[in-house]
């Protein structure tokens, strides 16, 4: 069982890195396809609705890549016998079923608005977009879908004090840098621990996305210019987003975001 424990968590890192790479994949054939389409009388990507689109797009894919590399980095401290490994096994241990279940859901809506970028020619196999979108939902199912997942989660915080003290540390890194995370990140943590048998498995799903988005922005925090940090987190965490893309609103940030992921010639 440990070794079988051990494959399980190997393979689900792979499928959470799997899914970011296919959503920056995705992102950058929007972005690049856009830039260079003429319609409406101009380039596509220079219009506010399509700018909008491609700004959701990227905060959303660069938001998967920093949990990815955060998991990553965790999982290297571990096998180098890193001094912190303690805190890493704990934080590993409800954050790897946390973005396997977050990350992998989100990747086949985001690749679906991606090729919509593209229009007809999205649909088309030549265009590389309908091999992406077929791979897509693979990833959510692989080694737990998202309820095994979401209740893995729960079964971490619920059964090893250890695995909430480590969200919590995690989210400390960044507390007081932004009002609105420092508000979500407290409702996060009460639900948690107001967690009750009768309620926990209806109440995994929901509660395992508000941790998910809570921790991506963090790492945003720490990582990314402000105006992505910004954007997510006035999207994802304060707004009524509701996993509509292109909703963003804000025209100078969304123009900055796109062309940040345009892929360079």
């Amino acid at each position: 069982m440990r070794t079988i424990i051990e494959m399980v968590s190997a393979t689900r890192l792979d499928c959470v890195l799997g899914s970011a790479g296919l959503m920056r994949r995705a992102t950058s054939e929007a972005a690049w396809y856009t830039a260079r389409r003429h319609a409406f009388g101009g380039v596509l990507a220079d219009k506010p609705a399509m700018q909008n689109v491609l700004a959701d797009l990227a905060i959303e894919s660069e938001a998967a890549t920093a949990l990815g590399m955060r998991l990553a980095a965790s999982v290297d401290r571990i096998e180098s016998g890193d001094p912190g490994s303690e805190h890493e096994r704990a934080f590993r241990r409800f954050a790897l079923p946390l973005a396997k279940f977050w990350v992998c859901k989100r990747t086949p809506m985001h690749v679906a608005e991606a090729l919509e970028c593209l229009g007809g020619n999205g649909y088309v196999e030549e265009s590389g977009m309908p091999l992406l979108f077929r791979e897509s939902p693979l990833n959510s199912i692989w080694e737990g879908s998202g309820s095994v997942n979401a209740l893995d989660v729960l079964r971490a915080l619920t059964r090893s004090p250890e695995a909430f003290e480590a969200f919590s540390r995690e989210l400390d890194v960044t507390r007081g840098d932004h009002p609105g995370l420092d508000v979500a990140t407290k409702q996060v943590l009460a639900d948690v621990v107001s967690l009750t048998p009768d309620d926990a498995e209806y109440r995994a799903r929901d509660i395992s996305a508000r941790m998910a988005v809570v921790l991506q922005a963090s790492l945003l925090l720490r990582s990314a210019p402000s105006s992505v940090s910004d954007a997510f987190i006035a999207s994802r965490v304060q707004g009524e987003w509701g996993g509509v893309f292109g909703t963003l609103g804000t025209s100078a940030a969304s123009a900055a975001i796109a062309r940040r992921a345009t892929p360079r010639p």
